[in-house]
């Protein structure tokens, strides 16, 4: 049986506490998180793996995560991104679905929602 692949998932969000949790429950669902506290710093890190998935808070002090996903489709990025907000409202749900997301996932929904969202997004395409 071969070692399951290192799945990078990067955390986007400038809610520290949250930010620290959610590297926790990542960690524990064998995924590779690797944190940023905002969108620049997140571009600054030029070393960064290459991510498989990547979760973004919509409200986000500077850039924004909406403009983040904008520049890195700019730029040909198609890793899947699932936006995590604490503002969900029928406006930025709009927002983040028109930004082309792959799933928009409220704070207060349970872990297992955000770890199954996850796992549809980095899944291979049956051909």
């Amino acid at each position: 049986m071969s070692p399951t692949p290192n799945i990078y998932v990067a955390v986007v969000d400038d809610d520290e506490s949250y930010c620290r949790s959610l590297g926790r429950l990542l960690r524990a669902a064998d995924f590779q998180p690797v944190t940023y506290a905002s969108a620049e710093s997140f571009l600054a890190d030029v070393k960064h793996p290459r991510f498989d998935c990547l979760l973004l808070d919509v409200e986000l002090g500077g850039i924004s995560g909406l403009e983040l996903h904008r520049r890195l489709a700019a730029v040909g990025s198609t890793t899947p991104v699932i936006y995590i907000s604490a503002h969900d409202d029928p406006a930025t749900r709009h927002a983040a679905r028109s930004a082309g997301c792959f799933a928009f996932i409220s704070k207060v929904e349970p872990s297992d929602v955000l770890l199954r969202a996850i796992a549809s997004a980095i899944r291979p395409p049956l051909n």
